[in-house]
């Protein structure tokens, strides 16, 4: 809906643009109104893209659930659902990579919940709990919890999440969006083995973030 709002005020925004500029001294500025829409649209149309890719299931693996860049790797305290000690891996997403989200296992939804909160940018370390976010945790049929937030940022205001309790859900597969720069926490047990590394750009569905032992 949004993209195709966008293609609608290009459309409207550049007509109008010539209408009233084409045959006047001011042609020079439709020039820059239309240019400017023109390229409003393309980097509209950049984010909302969704390309299609080949996942492999693998059921000894924990995917990337997003496009982005590895910043943090690190031992929290996870006082939302798990009460214990965790290995938090958190994506950032910059507004030119794709913000599909995907489900980095297989297995049914056990918790997922929608928190408000603050607009702190994403790479911020209080963003994780401070701002607007939502809160997946799965279980897969070994009865492997992980768990996945989507975490709004400066510019991102808006999250999708498909998901509720009860749903069984596929590896790969998409369970929501992030509009514009936001990041990805992933919440794993300490036993897992963490292969991605701090700086490590990720693609969802696609690059292994850790094994299980």
């Amino acid at each position: 809906m949004s993209l195709i709002l966008s293609g609608i005020a290009t459309v409207v925004v550049s007509y109008g643009a010539y209408y009233f500029l084409n045959n006047t001294s001011f042609w020079w500025l439709m020039i820059i109104i239309i240019a400017g829409m023109l390229a409003f649209f393309g980097l509209m149309f950049n984010f909302f893209r969704n390309p299609l890719r080949t996942i492999e299931i693998d059921e000894d693996v924990i995917y990337a659930p997003c496009d982005g860049k590895v910043v943090v790797i690190e031992e929290i305290t996870d006082n939302t659902y798990f009460n214990r000690k965790m290995i938090q891996v958190s994506i950032f997403m910059s507004p030119l990579n794709v913000h599909v989200n995907r489900n980095p296992i297989s297995g049914t939804v056990q918790f997922s919940k929608y928190f408000k909160g603050k607009y702190l940018a994403a790479w911020n370390p209080k963003s994780s709990e401070e701002n607007e976010r939502t809160y997946i945790v799965t279980k897969n049929k070994d009865g492997l919890e992980v768990g996945y937030k989507q975490i709004a940022g400066g510019l991102a205001r808006r999250i999708v999440n498909y998901l509720k309790v009860g749903d069984d859900v596929w590896q790969g597969r998409e369970f929501g969006f992030i509009k514009l720069g936001s990041r990805m926490d992933l919440i794993l047990p300490t036993n897992c083995k963490i292969v991605a590394k701090i700086g490590d750009k990720t693609e969802g569905g696609k690059t292994i973030i850790a094994r299980l032992r």
